[in-house]
């Protein structure tokens, strides 16, 4: 389903990807592969682009993708918990 908070995060790190990859301050390709990571289900290139990052790092996209699920499942019983709080 497509979100234009999930959209504007993935654009934002692209572009701080971007300048990373000018100033010695930023990572860049670190920016650029987390950009890629938050857009992959939102647009085919982003997927071709994790599709890459995957076949070079295999283990590493494997453990953002374990983190994003558990951050996932801890936000929903966060919500569950305030839903019970709350009448």
């Amino acid at each position: 389903m497509p979100s234009w908070q999930r959209k504007f995060a993935g654009f934002a790190l692209l572009v701080l990807g971007l300048l990373g990859l000018v100033l010695p301050i930023l990572q860049g390709v670190l920016f650029l592969a987390l950009g890629l990571f938050v857009l992959r289900d939102q647009y085919g290139w982003a997927r071709r682009g994790m599709a890459k990052l995957e076949a070079r790092w295999p283990k590493q996209v494997t453990q953002v993708e374990a983190l994003e699920a558990r951050l996932l499942g801890w936000s929903r019983r966060q919500g569950e918990k305030l839903r019970r709080l709350l009448p």
